[in-house]
């Protein structure tokens, strides 16, 4: 369990919020168990594919890559998932390992996996298709860092990857090293997500809980290599008991796709991959809207962005799945910030918090909102840019989710 930020618990006290489980509060009391693990498998972690490299017309021959992901829960086996989503031709996955990292690209010894997939140690991956490996024996903790690495051994096409990693991971163009506990063959660093799209586990975490949304939920603006991107904050809160994915991807919208922008495909189109197809889902958390509103074009009409929530939630109920509203966080003092923007913003919120088409509400507004001045960050959650919580922030929204509804 990660150390809350000083401030973070100051101004918390302040407010007279609890924010640590097992209080006789209803808001921190961990919800009752339920059966949705397929087979037992439930997510430990994910990230949502966002776009094509650009200028990778061969892909990456002769690259390992070791991504450097952060469990939320923990299990006895696990699977990864390796996405070609944006690739446009046929991906050959010719060596995969998973293991518990050390430090930097350092496995800890005798933790390294080989991964298979139908027996076999190699997979060929269609263009916009995603492989599922076999399980493999391991312990996975919860709360940790794992090093998932894959070997591409021939031209492949564009490479599928996940931007706004907040995260460093390592690779080298000498050749086949994913078996490698020493990260020595290691020497080049990366700020993105490769191929990997997701960690499940079996034998821990009774379900899943999925956040959907932006940059805000991709964690922009949090310290990187921390996890403390509010999902992040969240898992703490619910101690290896739930799986917690991320499908937040940075500049995402609602409603319209942003073209080589690295803004991934809108929330709509890719909910289906992102949301609905992973397993053991019970609850998704949906903080998305802002760009819709912020970004240009601008979306000034509510009832737009609405609809698209009402969508969300009729599909997700559609899977057994329950849905959250989260409230979009104030963005006075943003470089667009304007009236009406503002006024689309506050027809949204009070869309979230009045009109029933949610299962319940996350208040993400009225946590970092400044009593002074309610429009604006208060600035001790505030990154600096007037958008995007920081550290502190990202805790105080984390702290803001009723474990009882979950």
């Amino acid at each position: 369990m990660r150390r809350f930020l000083a401030v973070s618990a100051a101004i918390l006290a302040g407010f007279g919020i609890l924010t640590t489980s097992g209080s006789a509060n209803p808001e921190s009391a961990l919800p009752a168990a339920t059966e949705h693990a397929v087979n037992g498998w439930v997510g430990t972690w994910a990230a949502a594919p966002a776009a094509a490299v650009a200028n990778t017309p061969d892909g990456y021959p002769g690259f390992s890559i070791r991504n450097v992901v952060h469990s939320s829960a923990g299990g006895g086996r696990a699977r990864v998932h390796l996405s070609n989503a944006f690739g446009a031709a046929p991906l050959t996955f010719g060596h995969v390992t998973i293991a518990v990292q050390a430090t930097g690209p350092d496995a800890v010894p005798g933790t390294l996996r080989e991964l298979t997939f139908g027996g076999a140690p190699s997979v060929v991956v269609p263009a916009g298709a995603e492989a599922l490996s076999d399980p493999v024996a391991t312990r996975i903790p919860a709360d940790a860092n794992l090093l998932v690495t894959t070997y591409v051994p021939t031209k492949s096409g564009p490479v599928t990857y996940h931007p706004a990693a907040s995260q460093t991971s390592y690779f080298t163009r000498a050749g086949d090293f994913a078996g490698s506990e020493a990260g020595a063959p290691y020497t080049e660093q990366t700020s993105v997500w490769h191929y990997v799209s997701g960690v499940d586990v079996q034998g821990g975490a009774e379900a899943s809980i999925v956040t959907l949304g932006d940059s805000i939920t991709d964690g922009v603006g949090s310290v990187a290599g921390a996890n403390h991107r509010w999902p992040d904050y969240l898992a703490d809160r619910l101690h290896g008991r739930f799986g917690v994915l991320n499908a937040g991807i940075s500049a995402n919208r609602l409603l319209l796709d942003v073209p080589g922008s690295g803004a991934g495909q809108n929330a709509l189109s890719r909910f289906d991959r992102d949301v609905l197809s992973v397993g053991g889902v019970r609850t998704l958390i949906v903080l998305e809207g802002i760009n819709d509103i912020q970004q240009d074009p601008h979306q000034t009409d509510p009832g737009a962005i609405t609809s698209a929530y009402r969508q969300l939630v009729t599909q997700a109920h559609a899977r057994g799945i329950r849905v959250l509203g989260g409230t979009l966080t104030p963005f006075k003092g943003w470089r667009v910030y304007d009236e009406t923007l503002e006024a689309t913003r506050t027809a949204v919120n009070t869309f979230i918090r009045t009109s029933g088409v949610f299962d319940g509400v996350v208040d993400f507004d009225a946590a970092v909102r400044d009593p002074a001045d309610p429009l604006r960050m208060l600035p001790a959650y505030d990154s600096g840019d007037h958008l995007h919580p920081g550290d502190a922030g990202y805790e105080r929204m984390a702290a803001a989710v009723r474990l009882d509804r979950l």
